[in-house]
């Protein structure tokens, strides 16, 4: 029978040096990485005692974990919902799924929901799921001691669905990134989520299987080089686990719990988890870069089958078969050729293309890998150097922009009573139209923005925050007229 999958929320990594602006990530020229952060703040964590012997004891991989893992709950007002299939939905939080929907009456109000996620600094950053925060208005992080503070989206990763929030707090507790290579079918994992703000709650099982792709990533109309290489597990996880940790009984962070696979929205046997090696990695990006440095090997990939093995004269059903080499690419220039089968890369095995996918999805455009193929029945060690999307080896930083410049506005804020008096609950008011986008697309001075793609903003800050935190280069507005507050205008136009 045919399972549907439902994508919870989880995430898990970084810590960094950061301020209180994600947009100040590059002020120091050499940022500290959240991973070089865990080892200086790891000296500072409790002293726990070794597992009790003649069995698999989990109480002091749960007295480690339990505390780093929160509650997030996340309001979207009732502007920015949109009616449109969201795979994520059945596995978000405590509404029963209808997050980010209307109600069926057509009555919209503000939307509730919430998820786990993982504290992996003492200095407040959290990993989570993209989807438990897209959009959100609000961010309520609730860790496990119930106290309560307001969450800051640093930045997102919808190919991967991680997000990393920052909260204003010092000395917490957090958990220490294990080694996802490391682990193991068959070995005995923890799943520790902070479900419907009941504090976190622990469940046991073991890991099924490894570089699992259950396409559904891309089944969100956003991504656009997404990346499953999920750790598959049997221990319960379910609505309001998702952000959460999967943990090994040595207490170290080996996944971000993410999604089920289920024909009810609940659990029923299956979980999938973001292996760590792939959180770091992003989470470092978003913190040091602003953005995700992802590198390409440029070329086709297909799975080794017997049937794949025969049609290609091949001896061997085990590695990934390269079905095409992208012309100019980082394959082609290090000499890699149509019908090499890759069998590790940068040292560590491939058997799938969702392996494979993970595996570069670990590196940086400019990176030197070593890529190990089986050309013509015998092995070849090649060295690749990955380029980025654009074929170039050059890492981007993501560099705020002013929304008087690319918008060509100037914004003044509502008091409360001119809110009132249109009946609208945030804005800004367009003054001195200048040539630009806005212009160009129709709207007229005076025009008042209540949501830039789909955040509610009040002040010209807030404006320049929607922009440089859009996921896309689409930009959607929506808004009034004084004239008649009553009916909505909606504009959608290219920002770069």
């Amino acid at each position: 029978m045919k399972k549907s999958i439902f994508i919870g929320l989880l995430v898990a990594s970084l810590g960094g040096f950061i301020g209180v602006a994600a947009y100040k990530f590059f002020e120091t020229s050499n940022p500290t990485t959240i991973t070089e952060r865990q080892k200086v703040q790891f000296a500072s964590l409790p002293i726990y005692p070794e597992p009790a012997e003649g069995g698999t004891d989990f109480t002091v991989a749960a007295a480690k974990t339990v505390p780093g893992v929160v509650h997030i709950k996340v309001t979207i007002n009732a502007s920015s919902q949109e009616n449109t299939f969201d795979p994520f939905r059945d596995f978000f939080g405590d509404n029963g799924g209808s997050f980010g929907f209307g109600s069926p009456f057509g009555q919209r109000g503000p939307q509730m929901g919430s998820g786990s996620g993982v504290i992996i600094s003492a200095d407040g950053y959290i990993v989570t799921n993209n989807h438990v925060v897209k959009g959100a208005d609000k961010i309520e992080v609730i860790l496990n001691d119930k106290r309560s503070f307001k969450g800051k989206i640093i930045g997102t990763d919808p190919n991967t669905d991680l997000a990393l929030v920052k909260i204003d707090a010092e000395n917490l507790p957090f958990i220490v990134y294990g080694n996802s290579d490391d682990v193991k079918i068959g070995e005995w994992v923890l799943a520790v989520g902070n479900p419907f703000n009941l504090t976190s709650t622990v469940t046991a099982g073991i890991v099924s299987a490894k570089g699992r792709n259950i396409n559904i990533i891309g089944d969100n109309g956003v991504t656009k080089f997404p990346i499953e290489s999920f750790i598959q597990t049997d221990a319960a996880v379910n609505p309001g686990n998702s952000g959460g940790a999967l943990v090994s009984t040595k207490g170290e962070l080996i996944g971000i719990n993410t999604a089920i696979a289920s024909q009810t929205g609940s659990y029923a046997g299956y979980s999938f988890a973001v292996p760590v090696n792939l959180v770091r990695k992003v989470m470092d990006d978003l913190l040091e870069y602003g953005k995700v440095q992802r590198a390409f090997l440029g070329v086709q990939i297909q799975e080794v089958n017997s049937e794949v093995a025969k049609e290609n004269g091949l001896k061997t059903t085990k590695g990934v078969l390269l079905a095409g080499v992208s012309d100019g690419g980082a394959a082609d220039a290090a000499g890699l050729k149509k019908g090499d089968v890759v069998t590790s890369i940068a040292g560590v095995d491939v058997n799938s293309t969702s392996e494979l996918t993970e595996q570069i999805g670990r590196h940086r455009p400019g990176d030197k890998i070593d890529v190990k193929v089986l050309r013509d029945s015998k092995e070849k060690l090649i060295a690749v150097i990955l380029r980025g999307e654009d074929n170039l080896t050059e890492l981007k930083k993501k560099e705020a922009v002013s929304a008087n410049a690319v918008l060509g506005a100037d914004f003044s804020k509502l008091s409360d009573s001119e809110k009132k008096s249109l009946k609208i609950e945030s804005g800004v008011k367009i003054s001195g139209l200048k040539p630009g986008r806005l212009k160009n697309n129709g709207i007229r001075d005076g025009f008042i923005i209540t949501r830039l793609n789909n955040k509610s903003v009040n002040t010209a800050e807030e404006v320049d925050e929607a922009i440089n935190s859009s996921e896309s280069n689409m930009l959607l507005v929506e808004g009034v007229y004084p004239q008649n507050p009553y009916s909505k205008y909606f504009y959608s136009f290219n920002i770069k």
